[in-house]
């Protein structure tokens, strides 16, 4: 197993009860989503642990090779950006690792969700969907699906209904909508429920947005049992 990356923890009450592993984008870290979680006001009676890993430090290619925070490396091929496969695995294995924390601290796998942001947010796909247990849900900002190609071989039985809440800016340079888009469809041809969001904003999250994942957090991890 895998070195147990450092996170910073915020609980919104004792005894948390659900978790929320939350991903950073590309060069940012850990404490970049901090400040969301007052925002998205829960009820203290959701006791959430909200965990905010940070990437490993390593080269990444497309930015000159700058040693920076990523989930993967990621190359220019003839003009178009792709993801480091092995890089993804390797991160996926450590993610993984973060989840079986939680339940081993007393948080089944079915009140864990994972979330991110970038390329945290693929990396929550990725993982999420080939995650062995099922989980409460996937929370996927700005981002894509990687190695998409794979997933109909790899994916779990275990989250084929798995709630997935996907959003993306309108007017985002780094990832185009219409690439996020593309990711949903592959998702919706493969049966997942996607509630999908866009919002008129570039590679950023807004408030409106922080509203909606709120609702959505209350949903699948309230005592209702909740829906999308």
């Amino acid at each position: 197993m895998p070195d147990l990356l450092d996170a910073i923890e915020v609980e919104t009450a004792a005894s948390p009860r659900a978790s929320v592993i939350w991903l950073h984008g590309l060069g940012a870290d850990g404490h970049d989503f901090v400040p969301v979680v007052p925002q998205l006001d829960l009820p203290e009676a959701l006791s959430v642990r909200f965990v905010f890993p940070h990437a490993p430090m390593q080269p990444v290619t497309l930015n000159g090779g700058a040693v920076m925070r990523a989930w993967y490396d990621i190359r220019d091929d003839a003009g178009v950006r792709r993801e480091d496969a092995a890089g993804v695995r390797a991160s996926h294995e450590r993610i993984a690792a973060l989840i079986a924390r939680e339940t081993a601290r007393g948080v089944s796998a079915a009140r864990v969700v994972l979330a991110g942001f970038s390329q945290g947010g693929a990396m929550a796909l990725h993982t999420g969907l080939r995650h062995p247990a099922r989980l409460a849900g996937i929370m996927a900002l700005s981002c894509f699906l990687p190695l998409a190609d794979t997933l109909a071989a790899e994916r779990s039985p275990a989250n084929h209904d798995v709630r997935i809440f996907m959003a993306h800016g309108t007017h985002d340079p780094l990832i185009p909508l219409a690439r996020a888009r593309r990711a949903r469809d592959v998702l919706l041809d493969l049966g997942y429920r996607v509630t999908w969001r866009e919002y008129p904003m570039p590679h950023a999250v807004c408030g409106e947005e922080i509203g909606d994942i709120s609702r959505w957090l209350r949903g699948i991890l309230g005592a209702e049992g909740g829906g999308q």
